[in-house]
């Protein structure tokens, strides 16, 4: 299977990105109510609740990342991922698991 990787972004209005470290993990769960995206993707930690959400934007999907919008069908409601690095625009992470409803 082909690796999937994704960008969270807007750590900023929530906890920052000087907290994680390379493989931990990340919740991801489908929030089709959002008001701004009906393909946000929340991205959430345990212990922490909300910490940001996949980019689905040109502008904030880094690299060969997948945006929010490419990822949603490829999905269930839930899924995890796994912290590969951070830069100043964002967290890159590799999807754990294809399914998890």
């Amino acid at each position: 299977m082909k690796k999937i990787y994704f960008t969270i972004t807007g750590m900023q209005h929530y906890f920052g990105i000087d907290f994680l470290k390379r493989g931990m993990k990340v919740k991801l769960e489908k929030e089709p109510d959002n008001d701004y995206d009906k393909e946000a993707i929340l991205v959430k930690m345990k212990g922490m609740g909300k910490i940001g959400y996949v980019a689905n934007s040109t502008y904030t999907v880094l690299g060969d990342c997948m945006s929010a919008g490419r990822l949603y069908d490829k999905i269930g409601k839930k899924a995890k991922g796994k912290v590969l690095y951070k830069t100043a625009k964002g967290v890159v992470c590799e999807l754990c698991e294809k399914k998890e409803d």
